[in-house]
């Protein structure tokens, strides 16, 4: 069987998939087999109906522990246990449905991380397509998948660990990364790491907590002034239509140019500087201290120029900031303090 050979080639076992003995977990030390630490790590995607997670979750749960099963699809999902039984892991998703990407790895195999460090780490899960520089270039480690996908809860739980830092703030955006941030967090947290995870809507709501991150400040007050100024952010974007649709303002072709601010659309239009001006001038509306602008690769040329100089006609008083941001699904995004 192939799983049989998997397993066995793995663990060295002479039949890995047999049946294992039930870890019992009990407040008595002599009720059943009670393992202080197990010896293998699974993980792999999932293939399963969302009827037979809550069956799978029981089986892992049976043989190991930390488990986790994150939806990062529809019905996809990230699989995580530790265990002593990697056979008895594997047959748990077969059961539920299709494994893929079998990740085992043995702990008595990996190399020691050393000791952590003091001082808050942070790590961006998803911040944004097209947006990762510019969160790496202030220090912080961006874990990131293609196609603006939501990265495997493999590789966040690596990157977490691979800080060395006893404290990590995570900034995940909301849409999805922020789950399988939450389930990697938890993961982490079991070998005595504090974790909190900020979400964010937006990349510049992640770029403004960055902006009054201090590592030398007590952890807890560190992570409220970063939730606190990315909640304090307001967004607006401006993106192109793909198809017809029934906005908030009315009917919108394919090709056209939509405004967003905080995630609703307030402006449909064909200019794509007309709208980005239209969307200075209603958040300069109420106020701004700071405008942070985002222009992507697929703007027209001179585009953040001509947009810091209209919000500098507009309100002298408020400060300006124009970064380049790639490849993104948004010629232009704005982020108000």
């Amino acid at each position: 069987m192939l799983l049989d050979a998997l397993a066995r080639t793995i663990t060295g076992a002479s039949s890995p998939l047999a049946p294992a003995p039930v870890l019992v977990r009990s407040a008595d030390p002599h009720a059943g087999h009670v393992s202080g630490r197990f010896g293998f790590e699974v993980q792999y995607l999932l293939d399963a109906p969302n009827a037979h997670i809550a069956a799978l979750r029981d089986a892992l749960a049976r043989v190991g522990d930390s488990v986790a099963v994150v939806a990062v699809g529809d019905e996809v999902w990230n699989v995580h246990a530790h265990v002593d039984d990697v056979g008895a892991a594997i047959e748990a998703g077969v059961d539920a449905g299709r494994p893929r990407h079998i990740s085992v790895v043995r702990f008595d195999d990996q190399v020691s991380a050393g000791p952590r460090h003091s001082g808050a780490a942070v790590v961006a899960v998803a911040p944004g397509r097209g947006f990762g520089h510019l969160f790496a270039t202030e220090g912080v480690r961006v874990v990131e998948a293609a196609d603006g996908a939501v990265p495997p809860f493999a590789d966040v739980v690596a990157s977490l660990t691979a800080t060395g830092a006893a404290e990590l703030v995570v900034l995940a955006h909301a849409s999805g990364a922020a789950r399988v941030a939450e389930a990697a967090a938890a993961e982490v947290r079991a070998h005595g790491c504090r974790v909190a995870v900020v979400p964010i809507r937006s990349p510049v709501q992640g770029l403004a907590a960055i902006a009054v991150h201090d590592a030398s400040r007590r952890f807890d007050d560190d992570v409220v002034a970063m939730a606190e100024a990315a909640a304090a952010t307001r967004h607006a974007e401006v993106t192109i239509a793909a198809a017809e649709a029934l906005t908030g303002v009315g009917i919108c072709q394919p090709g056209d140019v939509l405004g967003l601010i905080d995630g609703d659309v307030v402006e449909v239009g064909r200019g794509l500087l007309a709208v980005a001006f239209n969307l200075v001038d209603r958040l300069l509306g109420v106020g701004a201290e700071l405008m942070t602008v985002v222009v992507s690769d697929s703007a027209p040329p001179r585009t953040g120029q001509l947009i810091e100089a209209h919000i500098r006609s507009r309100s002298p008083l408020t400060d300006v900031a124009v970064y380049a941001g790639g490849r993104s699904d948004h010629p232009v995004i704005i982020g108000v303090e």
